[in-house]
């Protein structure tokens, strides 16, 4: 063999390597005992909240320390080592991932210094809408709406206003330029939010974070392995941090006084539109009592007694008193009035009405608090919050803003509270001294700080406040102030972020999976060992080695990668595994024809192995390019897929072809003998003559009946579609106790306003519910998120059906609790990903064939080959897809199709041409070895002469693939039933469709002039 030695390098190069990655795992498990140790000295406990809060803490205080040193290395700290392994996704760790829209309306409305031209608003709400459905970019959407709508208007006068721009886009630019101009500031903008977004997810404290920009539709994705609480990570990843200092206005009776009138202003246009007399306004009482007011620590103070309380005395309160009770003396003098959470949106929207805000003061702002009132005496949660009336400067700027804050720090005050500490620039140190001296000189009023338009501190100012440091406190705990600390040292970021899909898995869902993927990784690869023993004796013995090496390298090399290992990961490397076995099949089985041929044992190995080259690199060529537009197209799990799928076919390559002949020719050479059969397999597929293409009308006939009642199922019967492509919620909802799954739809059917999808899981009293409730709604519901509503309306309906009154919705909705009744698992696909992943699929699946059908043009130089490989591969998916429409809802599993599915078929569309090929690389050969054969006699002798390999290489992969159908879990169940149904019709229609093709569409003359690529023409002996 050729070059041994440089083959010997590359192996010792790649196993030296690859023991470096394993070699990393040590010393991090050191680390990580220790930190489990601490957390549990600290605790007490070896679970829970503060257990996992203590192992964090000591993994940060570890993390930039040198742990490891190699020669001729730097040092290695924690976080060096752990951004070197290779790192569990969410579905075997547990965790989050989202994906994130860059929200640029408000961007663009700044660049328009807020503008009130309708033509500009009606083109962002047109863009908007279209975003939900289009992959384009927001600017590009916007450009379009403003095209249809603009009239005779032009963009410069909207955006020539501002200073900032107004060098790029004076007065007469046409508006193609302002469009460039635009998605030039836009693609800035995006670009330092998903800066900031990582120095703010490095903050979070998870370990090896994957974060990712989707540039050309302004997508951030995130996947965070291993965090346990979903509500501190959406508010990191959402949170703008727009830090604001105000001047509170006083409530006084002027106030209260406009209060009374839009109350009234109000009512009388309820009663107008209700078709009631206009000058019919119903009397109300008022009661005018001292105020003893309340500072920011709850010290009664009479130095403010000027305040009025009021209290609505008849029965009937206007449309604003219905939802806002007006300051009664109860609260600070800062405080205008009070409302539940449920009423928040509502009341700022009708003191937000042109008519009612002229009644206040001109520079007032009403701004709700961050946190709701304390509780009551029992200990019962408020559900109240209360208004501030803030004081806006005339360039409708903050006073002060967090762009001056230089450092955030969080830790307990005196009094015990925690607080985060802010220390500004000399510029805001300048402000801060005169807001507090201004304050303090007006009988000690109060300074509102808010974050995000929310009051999250109203200190009464007793002194100024010089140098530049203050303290904000607003009942933080720990956790909630070191985030706030966190968020504010890393800045604002420039643009709102919206989640349009997130999933959140359990660690003990994860933990479930990582063990049936063992149990389906260990058998299948023994059982695949038994077989190769069992077929080709000693031979076999090599192909064991080749395996093993292959998945060293593999693991080592998704390491060194950087790769995150998913289910569908798993699922590759099985698949590796069976596939990597083909490589050797096709050698061992053309050494055997040699050896049969009557070849001394040396001539055969050497040509078993030149000759089988050219197959093995036209059947792994096909698999990478199905494997890299994977890659190009898929998200998160299904990239990983691909990734695994390409560094498999590559490493087999190498192990199988370069590594098994190494060890052969050693073996050789030392004088052994190597056997390529045993007793029973010795003369299994010999001596084959069957008239393949004698039987091509039956097959045609047979298929063409399969792909009617595929395509007739399809049509009608339609698919299971996955929340991938319809989008929705979906929750993975553990019973512990016996559920009936009509009863659970019948109580979902209210709370959800519609039926909901109801699916049994693996028949272990869990249940995949999906519904499309809320799910377009990005913004509060009467105060809340909307994936809250949708979490208590699934909460109310099961809570009916088990009626275990001791079920909390705490409990329910923990993903982290071991037993009972709760969810393991929750994800949201929007409108806008749902057709994303819609279109991807279609993009891949069309590239794919595409590649396909060009690689074989230019290897055989002839369409009739890529055309019956191409035909065949339609044949192949559309029987797939068939099946799934056919049988979901029948089989007992999941049959969903969604990115898992379509990972499934470019498989099969892979797998299939990888048969299909080895076939055609025979034909080419003996057309023009036995030149002077029929046409249908090389074809027929073709097909026996490699029917061993396919026969034994779909075996092979078979076993793999069903032992992780039945070991795999139910989440992967699908994609496996899937993979062999692939497997049985891809062997098929590589015999009895593809090559009948090549045959019906080439003549005599035309198949006698095929060149065949590096094969000579020779006489077979």
């Amino acid at each position: 063999m050729q070059g041994k030695g440089i083959i010997k390098f590359f192996l010792v190069v790649m196993l030296i390597v690859t023991a470096l990655q394993y070699l990393y795992i040590l010393p991090t498990n050191a680390v990580e005992n220790d930190a489990e140790d601490y957390a549990q000295e600290q605790s007490g406990e070896t679970e829970g909240e503060e257990y996992r809060a203590m192992r964090a803490v000591y993994l940060d205080s570890i993390s930039d320390q040198e742990i490891l040193k190699i020669p001729l290395f730097s040092g290695f700290t924690y976080q060096d080592l752990k951004s070197r392994q290779l790192n569990l996704g969410l579905d075997l760790k547990g965790g989050m991932s989202v994906v994130l829209q860059v929200d640029l309306r408000e961007f663009l409305r700044a660049l328009a210094r807020n503008t009130k031209d309708p033509t500009f608003e009606e083109a962002i709400t047109k863009a908007s809408q279209a975003q939900k459905n289009a992959q384009a970019d927001y600017i590009s959407l916007f450009a379009d709406a403003w095209q249809e709508v603009r009239g005779d208007q032009t963009l410069a006068p909207i955006f020539s206003r501002n200073d900032a721009i107004r060098d790029q886009i004076p007065v007469g630019t046409s508006d193609a330029e302002v469009i460039r101009v635009l998605r030039e500031k836009a693609d800035e903008t995006v670009s330092l939010t998903y800066d900031l977004l990582k120095k703010r997810i490095d903050q979070l404290g998870v370990v090896q974070p994957n974060v990712s920009l989707d540039a050309d539709r302004d997508l951030i994705l995130v996947e965070l392995p291993g965090i346990e609480n979903a509500a501190r990570a959406r508010n990191f990843l959402q949170a703008a941090a727009n830090l604001e200092f105000f001047d509170v206005m006083r409530i006084d009776n002027s106030m209260i006084n406009s209060l009374i009138q839009a109350d009234q202003l109000l009512d009388r246009r309820q009663k107008i539109a209700a078709g009631r007399d206009s000058n019919f306004v119903e009397a109300k009482t008022w009661r005018v009592d001292t105020l003893y007011a309340q500072d920011s620590l709850g010290n009664l103070t009479t130095e403010i007694a000027s305040i009025d309380s009021v209290e609505v005395t008849n029965q009937t309160a206007g449309p604003l008193f219905s939802l806002f009770s007006p300051n009664n003396g109860s609260y600070g003098p800062a405080i205008l009035g009070i409302a539940t959470k449920n009423n928040l949106d509502t009341v700022s929207t009708l003191l937000a009405d042109e008519e009612i805000a002229r009644l206040f003061p001109r520079n007032a702002i009403f701004r709700w608090e961050e946190s709701p009132l304390p509780a009551d005496e029992l200990g019962n949660p408020s559900d109240i919050y209360a208004l501030y009336v803030l004081e806006m400067p005339r360039d409708g700027k903050a006073p002060l803003t967090g762009e001056y804050v230089t450092t955030a720090s969080s830790g307990p005050q005196p009094d015990g509270q925690i607080a985060v500490n802010l220390s500004m620039n000399s510029e805001g140190a300048r402000i801060w001294a005169r807001m507090t001296t201004d304050a303090a000189n007006d009988q000690n009023r109060q300074v509102a700080i808010l974050l995000d338009d929310r009051v999250v501190s109203a200190p009464r100012v007793n002194g100024p406040i010089p140098g530049g440091n203050t303290a904000i406190t607003g009942g933080f705990n720990v956790q909630e102030a070191t985030d706030l600390a966190n968020i504010l040292q890393v800045g604002r970021l420039p643009a709102r972020t919206e989640i349009i899909q997130e999933s959140v898995v359990g660690p003990s869902l994860g933990a479930s999976n990582i063990n049936s993927s063992k149990i389906a990784l260990g058998v299948g690869f023994l059982l695949v060992l038994v077989f190769m023993l069992f077929y080709y004796g000693g031979a076999g013995i090599v192909s064991i080695i080749a395996l093993l090496l292959n998945l060293i390298f593999i693991f080592g090399a998704l390491a060194g990668l950087g790769t995150v290992l998913t289910l569908p990961g798993i699922a590759g490397i099985l698949l590796t595994v069976g596939m990597a076995v083909d490589a050797n099949v096709i050698i061992y089985e053309r050494i055997r024809e040699e050896l049969r041929s009557g070849k001394t044992m040396a001539n055969a190995i050497q040509d078993g192995f030149s000759n089988s080259y050219s197959a093995i690199i036209d059947a792994n060529v096909t698999t990478l390019l199905v494997a890299g537009v994977l890659a190009y197209f898929g998200l998160g799990p299904i990239k990983g897929f691909a990734v695994v799928l390409i560094v498999g076919v590559l490493a087999s390559v190498f192990t199988a072809v370069l590594v098994g002949r190494l060890i052969i020719d050693w073996w050789m050479g030392r004088g052994g003998n190597m056997s390529f059969w045993t007793a029973a397999s010795k003369n299994m597929f010999a001596n084959i003559n069957i008239d393949w293409m004698g039987k091509r009308k039956i097959t045609y006939g047979i298929s063409a009946l399969l792909v009617l009642a595929s395509l007739a199922s399809i049509f009608t019967r339609g698919f299971d579609l996955g929340v991938d492509f319809k989008g929705g919620y979906s929750y993975l909802v553990q019973f512990d106790q016996e559920v009936d799954s009509e009863a659970l739809r019948a109580a979902l059917t209210e709370p959800f306003g519609g039926e909901p999808t109801i699916k049994a899981v693996d028949g272990q009293n869990t249940f995949n519910v999906v519904t499309n409730y809320l799910v377009d709604e990005t913004g509060q519901i009467e105060g809340r998120e909307a994936q809250e509503v949708v979490l208590e309306a699934l909460y109310t309906g099961v809570k009916t059906v088990v009626g275990d009154n001791s079920l909390t919705l705490k409990q329910f909705g923990n993903t982290e609790a071991g037993d009972g009744t709760h969810i393991t698992s929750v994800s949201k696909v929007g409108p806008t990903i749902a057709d994303d992943i819609k279109r991807s699929a279609l993009w891949a699946g069309g590239i794919g064939l595409l590649l396909i059908f060009l690689y074989l043009l230019l290897r055989f130089n002839k369409w009739q080959y890529s055309a019956g490989a191409v035909a065949a591969l339609f044949h192949d998916s559309i029987i797939v897809m068939g099946v799934f429409s056919l049988f979901w809802g029948r089989l007992g599993f999941n049959m969903e199709v969604d990115q898992a599915f379509i990972a499934a078929i470019l498989t099969v569309i892979g797998y299939s041409i990888n048969d299909t090929v080895v076939v055609f690389d025979r034909i080419r050969e003996f057309l023009n070895t036995y030149v002077s054969r029929g046409k249908t006699e090389v074809i027929n002798s073709a097909i026996s002469s490699t029917v061993s390999r396919t026969v034994i290489t779909s075996l092979t992969t078979l076993i793999v693939v069903l032992v992780l159908f039945l070991f795999g879990g139910a989440s992967i169940r699908g994609f496996a039933f899937a993979l062999i149904v692939g497997i049985l019709v891809g062997t098929y229609s590589s015999i009895f469709i593809a090559t009948p093709i090549v045959h019906d569409l080439t003549d005599e003359l035309e198949a006698k002039k095929v060149e065949a690529v590096g094969t000579p023409a020779k006489a077979k002996v």
